[in-house]
């Protein structure tokens, strides 16, 4: 019996593994599979190895694991991989499948255009900052240059600049000091984050913090949400996943 188990990343904050469920389990009320769980990577349970024993106790034998992140970077590339490695071995009467992260895609820009405008109107004198979580992994980097890039396309703003919460430059709060600097009137903080949690709240305080004139204007946006795109895309990955041969690592 076929089994998709969606993994997210996991928070210390309730509130963002809550909505984290609530994204999965929204998903699910789209999905024709048997048997469907959520887990966690880190920080909140139940974990993979337990989101596994759950669908093999109800009776999967073939089990789609679907990573719940935005872009391609250490968890999906390795962690994951290297968990599911673990449980063939345990249960190697069971196959395995592995589907993809949700990816640069249309669906997610879209939902970027709305959390913009969501705060007003970005005409042609505003600017963008798009804060991605950061990774060391250089795909992930790209992927967010890509974006602001796709962006820029999209909406007629003066600039559309990037930034990173850790392990790549340049960082938010040196990024959001030079655009203060620099005397840029209208600026809106875009958050690439799926969740709330402690980023949002170092991204709101950042801004709360930061000194402006009175010329000046900087506003959070809100991150992108179980938004009903995101649930369309998160099931095409796992329709994905169901379709894959697993290659081990």
């Amino acid at each position: 019996m076929q089994a998709v188990l969606f993994a997210g990343h996991g928070s210390r904050r309730k509130e963002a593994a809550e909505q984290a469920v609530n994204y999965m389990e929204k998903t699910m009320e789209l999905m024709d599979v048997p048997i469907l769980e959520n887990c966690f990577l880190e920080l909140a349970k139940p974990d993979v190895y337990q989101g596994v024993e759950r669908c093999i106790a109800r009776g999967a034998t073939r089990i789609a694991v679907v990573p719940v992140l935005l872009l391609k970077a250490g968890h999906a590339k390795q962690d994951i991989p290297q968990l599911i490695n673990r449980m063939e071995e345990k249960y190697p009467e069971v196959q395995f499948s592995y589907g993809d992260v949700l990816g640069v895609n249309k669906k997610i820009m879209d939902v970027l255009v709305e959390r913009i405008s969501e705060q007003g109107e970005a005409g042609p004198e505003a600017e963008i900052l798009l804060v991605g979580r950061g990774s060391s992994d250089q795909e992930s980097v790209r992927d967010i240059k890509k974006i602001a890039y796709l962006l820029k396309k999209k909406v007629p703003v003066k600039t559309v600049e990037v930034c990173f919460l850790a392990a790549a430059e340049p960082r938010f709060e040196k990024k959001l000091s030079e655009l203060a600097q620099r005397g840029a009137s209208h600026v809106f903080i875009l958050p690439y984050l799926l969740f709330t949690g402690v980023l949002m709240t170092r991204i709101s305080k950042a801004v709360e913090e930061i000194s402006l004139t009175k010329m000046q204007d900087f506003i959070v946006c809100d991150y992108i949400g179980s938004h009903p795109n995101l649930c369309k895309l998160l099931k095409e990955r796992g329709r994905e996943a169901v379709q894959k041969k697993r290659i081990p690592v």
